[in-house]
């Protein structure tokens, strides 16, 4: 996996691009934009940021967010609104060998 070195700035603005596990053919971003928006919409309620510009795609989505004055904890945010997404989604979808192995050890109950 890549690791990235960010500079951790409050209340800096930031620009991500993020992708499924599985992009060739997949659709889920736009066939499942409902339970995107609400995972956003989740996310945003704990842990306040502002979107200021977003573009979602058949199998990835680029973000420029801006984070409140004192808070530069863009990974919390990604990981609870993947998360959301990630649980509201049918069984039958396929996911990643990661989420199925948590799956299995009961990480993903709510």
């Amino acid at each position: 996996m890549t690791e990235y070195r960010r500079i951790c700035i409050p209340g800096a603005s930031w620009f991500f691009t993020v992708n499924l596990a599985e992009r060739k053919g997949n659709q889920l971003l736009i066939d499942k934009i409902d339970l995107l928006r609400e995972a956003f919409e989740y996310t945003k309620q704990r842990h306040p940021f502002r979107m200021d510009a977003v573009v979602v795609l058949p199998d990835h989505l680029h973000c420029i967010w801006t984070l409140p004055p004192h808070d530069s904890d863009f990974p919390k945010r990604w990981n609870m609104l993947k998360g959301d997404f990630s649980r509201n989604i049918e069984k039958n979808e396929r996911i990643s060998s990661s989420r199925n192995s948590r799956r299995e050890r009961g990480i993903w109950q709510r």
